[in-house]
């Protein structure tokens, strides 16, 4: 009984035309206009706008209403979920209430410890992974049931998303777990910020040895340096980050009024490559708290004007 997607980042990229999304933090409090003020600046520029679901296990407004205020703009919103911080029940039922406000895309996610937020003393849940909330979400939507079995009446139209990182130790079972996702029933892919584009290549290759480029959409994601300094606390900080020795190099080798030019020309120049990447669906600009900086990226990368769907 599989039901429509209305989703127009799935109608633009089931067209094959490029796609390009973006993304924005929740504020740590209730105002919404942290989000519509970012909205705003991207939404003419980009196809969806991904919302976090309180990242590196910070409190923020829930990602599910800062969704709805995106749908009230008129603006198409991406749902990102982690099973960190709900079990089953509440998972659904979330799912649910995406889907009542005509929320139609979903990021299935983990989640980041939490350890790592300011509720280290939190429990939690990963009553299921992110593979099975998936799982979870196409039973809803194309069997129309709950997993307890139960009918659902008026089952969610989703179309679901998870992430990759072709980084990642060990390299080997990068693509071997992306298979996984696909075969749990994923439909399309946000990667991790790409740096390393022969190594991103090399994965590329991979997954279309095995045909996994037919079976899902891969979005290529990127994130524009601000510094040096970020560059290199990417590179030696972030687990599952991939950042060359001659990328740090080149953002360190103009002055520091230049980097942040320097960042986005980087930016520019990885998209502009990956363009011509067989298996390349379209493109994921993270520019977390830079979101100003996004409508340009995608004016220089040649992927503006966005189509109509």
């Amino acid at each position: 009984m599989k039901t429509k997607t209305p989703s127009k980042l799935e109608k633009i990229l089931s067209k094959g035309l490029l796609a390009v999304t973006s993304e924005c933090g929740p504020p740590r409090g209730s105002n919404p206009e942290a989000i519509t003020k970012k909205a705003e600046m991207i939404k003419d520029h980009v196809d969806a706008i991904n919302i976090t679901d309180n990242q590196t296990s910070v409190i923020r407004l829930s990602s599910l209403a800062s969704c709805i205020h995106l749908k009230l703009m008129g603006v198409e919103p991406i749902l990102q979920m982690v099973v960190r911080d709900r079990n089953r029940i509440a998972l659904q039922s979330d799912i649910l209430g995406a889907a009542s406000f005509g929320i139609h895309n979903i990021l299935c996610l983990s989640g980041d410890h939490q350890q790592f937020g300011d509720s280290a003393q939190g429990q939690n849940v990963f009553d299921i992974d992110s593979m099975q909330l998936i799982q979870t979400v196409r039973h809803m939507r194309d069997e129309g049931k709950f997993l307890g079995g139960d009918d659902i009446k008026g089952p969610p139209s989703m179309f679901v998303g998870a992430a990759a990182n072709p980084f990642a130790d060990p390299f080997e079972i990068r693509t071997p777990r992306l298979a996984k996702k696909i075969a749990a029933g994923v439909e399309f892919i946000q990667t991790q910020c790409i740096y390393n584009l022969e190594k991103f290549e090399l994965w590329m290759q991979q997954a279309r040895d095995r045909g996994l480029h037919e079976k899902a959409y891969i979005m290529a994601g990127v994130t524009p340096f601000k510094s040096a300094g970020m560059a290199k606390y990417m590179k030696n900080r972030v687990p599952g980050m991939d950042v060359p020795d001659e990328v740090v190099k080149r953002m360190a080798s103009v002055p520091k009024e230049k980097q942040a030019e320097e960042g986005i020309n980087i930016c520019v120049e990885t998209i502009e490559r990956l363009k011509e990447c067989e298996g390349v669906s379209g493109f994921h600009i993270m520019a977390i708290e830079w979101e100003e900086k996004v409508p340009g990226i995608v004016e220089r990368s040649g992927l503006y004007p966005r189509p109509e769907v």
